[in-house]
């Protein structure tokens, strides 16, 4: 009796034993699935959504330009009393400051090449070499380079003209975009991830099996630039008359795409 005793205990411990095991390495395999959701059996579906905005901010830039000698001082004087002219009627036209940016500012040599090709050879070492002076500087080259962001799109025309008149050399094409584009993108990735939410349940249903958790989602959005050149038309036929810009910013799409991945069941 003892020995069938002893038997059954021993019978009794190796189940427990197992069972310990068992519901150890169902915890593991759970908590595995849990922090590496790629354990499950599992599938994934993209989607995209676009959404149709129009922009609020045109953008430009202009250059002042400076050439002459090498009085130095007298350059730099002078393109920034043309530049701060310019500006200052950019702002009298009811640009704020912040949307004001200088982006460049450089100072360049011009140089003067002799022609060699009239210059009398020397005799160095006995041999008959050409003399050729090294190029001089005979001047110098300022530009300082100005963006603009105009949020009243009916005073671009004025601003784009008037920028000339007050001493701007150079008057860079207009670009148009959306200062804030967050709201038109959350309302792409709302449409894209039901979009995605419904393509997942059919490719169930055909697959005879169960949507399960959702275990991963990336994305991806895209926000390009619309770019648009000015149309030019005369509205006066006097000699000073200068053509006007018509403005059309036209619209852009903001585009998001999801990925999701989900458990199969």
């Amino acid at each position: 009796m003892t020995k069938i005793i002893k038997d059954l205990l021993g019978v009794s411990a190796a189940i427990v034993v197992l069972a310990l095991g068992y519901a150890a390495l169902s915890y593991v395999d759970s908590y595995s699935k849990m922090i590496q959701p790629s354990s499950f059996r599992s599938f994934s579906v993209t989607s995209d959504a676009k959404v149709t905005s129009i922009p609020d901010v045109a953008e430009f830039n202009f250059q002042v330009i400076t050439e002459g000698g090498n009085d130095m001082t007298s350059l730099q004087t002078k393109n920034t009393d043309t530049t701060n002219k310019a500006i200052a009627f950019i702002k009298s036209k009811g640009v704020e400051d912040r949307d004001i940016k200088t982006e460049a500012y450089s100072v360049n040599p011009r140089y003067e090449t002799s022609n060699c090709g009239i210059i009398p050879y020397s005799v160095i070492g006995g041999q008959a070499i050409k003399s050729c002076p090294p190029p001089s500087i005979v001047g110098y080259t300022i530009t300082q380079s100005v963006n603009i962001k105009v949020r009243d799109f009916t005073k671009i025309g004025d601003i784009v003209g008037g920028v000339v008149k007050n001493g701007a050399n150079q008057v860079g094409a207009l670009s148009f975009t959306i200062d804030d584009p967050t709201i038109a993108q959350g309302q792409a990735r709302t449409e894209a991830m039901i979009k995605a939410k419904a393509k997942a349940e059919a490719i169930a249903k055909t697959g005879g099996f169960s949507v399960g958790r959702l275990l991963g989602i990336q994305e991806g959005s895209q926000y390009p630039v619309y770019n648009d050149r000015l149309m030019m038309k005369t509205t006066a036929t006097g000699s000073e008359s200068a053509p006007a810009p018509v403005i059309q910013p036209g619209s852009q799409e903001v585009s998001v795409s999801v990925t999701l991945q989900y458990e199969i069941k």
